[in-house]
């Protein structure tokens, strides 16, 4: 089931790419393992999937000591505390959840002790919900300069949550804005930004037709997630 899947939304990625003249090789889909069992992972890495992400440090740490035999790439998608920035910081090849200056300074402090880089995306919220965590647009653009002088971090691209939605056709204008950000962004000289981190399940056509590089995609792979409670 799960590569079947996986193959399906590959090939729904090259159909629209096909539509808009875009290269689906420029497009990188990372499995969003949030709630699934390392098994699940496995069967997914099979299928051909490198890139996986968690949400929480504590399942992450977990899950990587389980497979840790596997040259599995690692992101973390989900808001990250001061207190766990040791646990995901030279870790994960790209943390896509850097929203506020202290953040960014946490993580490059910590790297700059291990000697080693951080590649970041920064995150935006462009709808402008206070449910979600993220830089706004304009807060961003008054921060970038402070953010890229540290040292131990690298930013490449931006990332973004679209609107909880039925139609995907709601997160249009706020991946439409992520883009028109980071295109801005590059005429002010920051040209490491290339990577735009938006669109999942239910919006990624919408997304890829808006520039994403980088699809978090989680339940359209494993299934519907079943949440306990203690």
């Amino acid at each position: 089931m799960i590569a079947e899947n996986i193959n399906r939304i590959r090939q729904q990625v090259k159909e629209v790419c096909e539509k808009i003249a875009r290269n689906p090789e420029e497009i990188k889909i990372v499995a969003v393992a949030k709630t699934f069992n390392s098994k699940l992972i496995l069967e997914a890495y099979q299928a051909g999937l490198l890139d996986f992400a968690e949400n929480y440090a504590q399942e992450f740490v977990e899950k990587k000591k389980e497979l840790k035999d596997y040259p599995i790439h690692w992101h973390f998608i989900g808001h990250l505390q001061s207190n766990k920035v040791k646990y995901i910081a030279g870790q994960v090849d790209l943390i896509h959840s850097v929203d506020s200056i202290k953040i960014a300074r946490e993580i490059s402090n910590y790297c700059l002790k291990k000697n080693i880089i951080q590649n970041v995306l920064l995150e935006v919220n462009t709808s402008g919900e206070t449910s979600k965590f993220g830089f706004s647009p304009d807060v961003l653009k008054n921060a970038v300069e402070e953010i890229m002088s540290l040292k131990n971090i690298n930013i490449i691209g931006l990332m973004t949550i679209g609107k909880f939605a039925e139609n995907p056709e709601e997160s249009r204008d706020e991946f439409k804005l992520l883009r028109e950000l980071r295109d801005e962004l590059n005429l002010k000289g920051y040209r490491n930004f290339k990577h735009l981190s938006m669109g999942m399940s239910n919006d990624f056509l919408v997304a890829i037709q808006e520039g994403a590089t980088i699809l978090r995609i989680g339940s359209a792979i494993f299934g519907s997630r079943i949440y306990t409670t203690n």
